[in-house]
């Protein structure tokens, strides 16, 4: 049923009162919570070739402690623009290529599809996408400024779109691939404001693809999986850069350890081949090591799922466990690993410190679920308690859980998603309260239209 949410392209909407279906708001629930997402999957006839490549769409919703009021609006790219007015498809993407011939492809530019992530700043919200640069939105009207160069990159440089706020000095940390014959992984540390201090350079071994990274105090973890792009069949449109990317896993999985303050690698060391898209919680232990978890999968078969999604229709398989990892910074070996979470899950999401951190994260509702189907679920990890998993109900899809803490009972937090709801063909903000996901929703909001299942947000507390 998750497939008529991304069967047309979105409707945006101004900013409106949301209707209470069923519950209470929380009076202390008081802030905004922003999404981002891939909203538009085709252009005058085109089918996007991929999830990765919808055009992004911005939700904010905002929390007064006894109303909610929310706006959906389109990241006016550059790229998005120009198709908006010639009503047709002139860009390549991740795993697109546009309708032309074979031999005038290697000349179209890619287009920056802002619909990954959002980072939001005092004066500014950001767009993120991993394949250039931010996108700078009002953080009321969501209205698109243009590019940010963060006062500090350039017009060629790559963003990712899970930057690292560090929880003790609120410095920023990203870092972007700098592609050649071996990628340069460029790394930014970034003021609270968001403009660029410092950066710093690591050469890479091919071209890989990083999504995501570990910030555990004074270090930053990569994990390079074995995934190399073969460059001439992307370069010259013989291939989207998607299908062009192959997992070698003779190649093993890289852990680099990186100083935060020099932003120099201090250690590498190989280890056995596993994919992963994003890290969970992380932190510098008592005795000097890093501990991180991670959303383990054991190839890169996720990618092909994720292609398929665009379609409407998924047949291919690909899963993935929550694993912990505890690693010497020194050398970047291995000192334990375990898996925390043995069933199918994604997008985790941690609260707290150190080794009393919850995570929440996506999952199937039961471990049975039959392939095809997004998430119906969302669950928390609590490792004193163990695992608690909230279904949606059958037809509802829920987003990222987004936990916010809770001033008035820090032991409380809530737990914001936005859920496709295919029965009704409608979509909705259900609020949970953090440690009783089982009893359900406190409370559910009715958003204007449609909003397509999105990747990442944010909290940013009133």
């Amino acid at each position: 049923m998750w497939a008529a949410a991304i069967a047309h392209p979105a409707k945006e909407f101004a900013t409106t009162p949301l209707t209470v279906l069923e519950g209470e708001l929380p009076t202390d629930l008081r802030g905004t919570l922003y999404r981002n997402g891939p909203a538009r999957l085709e252009r005058g006839g085109t089918q996007f070739g991929h999830w990765f490549d919808g055009d992004g769409a911005v939700l904010r919703v905002q929390f007064d402690g006894a109303t909610a009021v929310a706006n959906y609006r389109y990241v006016r790219s550059a790229g998005f623009v120009e198709e908006e007015e010639a009503e047709q498809c002139l860009y390549r993407g991740y795993g697109t290529l546009p309708p032309v011939s074979i031999w005038q492809r290697w000349q179209i530019q890619i287009k920056n599809a802002a619909n990954t992530s959002v980072l939001a700043l005092p004066d500014r919200l950001l767009a993120l996408w991993e394949g250039g640069l931010p996108h700078r939105l009002d953080l009321e009207t969501l209205e698109t400024l243009g590019l940010d160069d963060l006062a500090g990159l350039k017009p060629s440089d790559t963003f990712t779109a899970h930057p690292k706020r560090h929880p003790r000095t609120g410095k920023i940390f990203s870092f972007g691939l700098v592609p050649g014959g071996n990628a340069t992984l460029k790394l930014y540390r970034l003021s609270a404001a968001g403009a660029v201090e410092k950066t710093g350079t690591i050469p890479l071994s091919g071209i890989p693809l990083i999504h995501d990274c570990v910030l555990a105090d004074r270090y930053l973890v990569f994990c390079v999986s074995p995934v190399r792009l073969s460059p001439l069949p992307a370069l010259f449109g013989l291939s989207s850069f998607s299908d062009a990317l192959q997992w070698q896993p003779q190649q093993g999985t890289q852990i680099i350890v990186v100083d935060a303050d020099s932003l120099e690698a201090i250690a590498l060391e190989a280890t056995d081949p596993w994919y992963q898209w994003h890290f969970g919680h992380s932190y510098l232990d008592f005795d000097g090591s890093v501990v991180f978890d991670v959303v383990r999968y054991p190839d890169f078969a996720s990618n092909q799922f994720f292609k398929e999604v665009a379609s409407g229709t998924v047949t291919a398989e690909s899963e993935a466990q929550l694993w912990q990892y505890r690693i010497d910074p020194k050398t970047a070996r291995i000192i334990d690993q375990h898996c925390l979470v043995d069933r199918n899950c994604e997008l985790p999401v941690a609260l707290g410190q150190d080794n009393e951190a919850v995570t929440f994260m996506n999952m199937h509702a039961t471990a049975d679920t039959p392939p095809g189907e997004l998430f119906g679920a969302i669950a928390r990890f609590d490792p004193k308690t163990g695992l608690t998993v909230a279904d949606a109900g059958p037809g509802c899809y829920p987003s990222e859980p987004i936990p916010v803490e809770n001033a008035a009972n820090p032991k409380q937090p809530w737990v914001l998603t936005v859920v496709y709801n295919g029965h009704q063909h409608c979509s909705e903000v259900w609020v949970y309260e953090g440690h009783d996901l089982e009893k359900g929703p406190v409370c559910r909001l009715e958003l204007p239209s449609v909003v397509p299942p999105s990747f990442h947000g944010t909290w940013v507390s009133k």
